[in-house]
């Protein structure tokens, strides 16, 4: 049989079309893009005011894994509704590997039922990075007050219903949610006085303008220290090896009362595998220097996990229900 050939042309032609084929143009496009990132510098989102534990992770974070990937980590700060304005920011952004977020538990398990209309999705916007590290809260008052232990407290809180207040680092908060907690415990109502972030929160306690709040050791040490704010009792289930003689609240009498923030990366949803996994693969390496894990550990009395993006998503679909069934039982709302 006599076989036919196409000629040189024409052959020409048809493998350009293939080439110019949308599909063929995207792949070739996305892997050009793969391969040559980054190649500018990243942004790193954190949905607080700089100064709280959220900031402070994300800086050393970004630090580092401007050193390891040879560009610039940029950290922007964009507080708002618990996270939430930063979040949705995020959510919208593109997958392409220049966007991180410095999320927490507020963010991506609490919100999910406080808000009625978040702008964003906590489980189909975002990719989960890397699962960083679990933050005890604890208990915070003006030493001004006179009150010396978490018993306390609740005597003055019941006595006294002007010193019904607490301060939280935003609606939504873990610290939000403490006090809701300790309110739903002890029986009595308190209200909240929500801020923008943790340090003016603890300004207005240490100042006396607000009773008491929960919030992380990491920013509360400074003014610890200083003298200016007192450390009543932790709120996980074991004393934190940062303050030892710190009693936990269920030590202090609160029976039941346990919780903990935890803190982790993301990036908006569809990004890349190739740049995914160089992500978490950075990013654990980072948690696990000993410098990294020294400071986060014992300076600022965090639990270091250095979790993979599973250990994040399993996390999640754990802590949502918990955190709903709390807002539910609380009555605790947000706008």
């Amino acid at each position: 049989m006599k076989r036919t050939h196409l000629p040189h042309r024409r052959r020409l032609l048809v493998a350009g079309a293939s080439l110019l084929a949308p599909g063929a143009l995207l792949g070739a496009g996305s892997a050009l893009a793969q391969d040559k990132w980054p190649s500018k510098p990243i942004t790193y989102v954190v949905p607080f005011t700089p100064g709280g534990s959220t900031d402070v992770i994300g800086r050393v974070i970004a630090q580092k894994l401007g050193d390891a990937l040879g560009q610039p980590v940029i950290v922007d700060n964009r507080p708002g509704a618990a996270g939430a304005v930063g979040a949705g920011y995020v959510a919208k952004a593109k997958p392409d590997g220049y966007t991180l977020f410095g999320e927490t538990i507020s963010t991506h398990a609490i919100n999910a039922s406080l808000y009625k209309n978040l702008p964003y999705d906590p489980v189909k916007d975002f990719d989960p990075i890397a699962l960083v590290a679990f933050l005890p809260n604890v208990l915070i008052v003006d030493p001004a007050l006179g009150v010396n232990s978490v018993a306390d407290l609740i005597a003055l809180l019941k006595k006294d219903p002007a010193r019904r207040t607490f301060a939280s680092s935003g609606a939504g908060t873990s610290t939000h949610l403490a006090g809701e907690m300790l309110a739903d415990m002890i029986g009595v109502k308190l209200t909240h006085i929500p801020y923008k972030g943790t340090p003016p929160a603890m300004l207005d306690v240490s100042s006396g303008q607000v009773t008491f709040m929960f919030d992380q050791i990491t920013a509360a040490l400074p003014l610890v220290q200083a003298g200016k704010l007192t450390l009543l009792a932790v709120t996980t289930a074991k004393r934190m090896a940062l303050a030892p003689d710190l009693p936990t609240m269920q030590e202090a009498g609160v029976k039941g009362f346990e919780m903990a923030s935890w803190q982790a990366v993301y990036a908006p949803k569809g990004l890349p595998a190739p740049i995914a996994q160089r992500l978490a693969t950075e990013i654990h390496k980072i948690l696990l220097t000993p410098e990294v894990k020294d400071k986060l550990t014992n300076q600022l009395g965090m639990d270091v996990v250095a979790g993979s993006p599973a250990d994040l998503a399993a996390l999640m679909q754990k802590e949502i229900p918990r955190w709903g069934e709390l807002v539910r039982k609380s009555g605790a709302t947000a706008n």
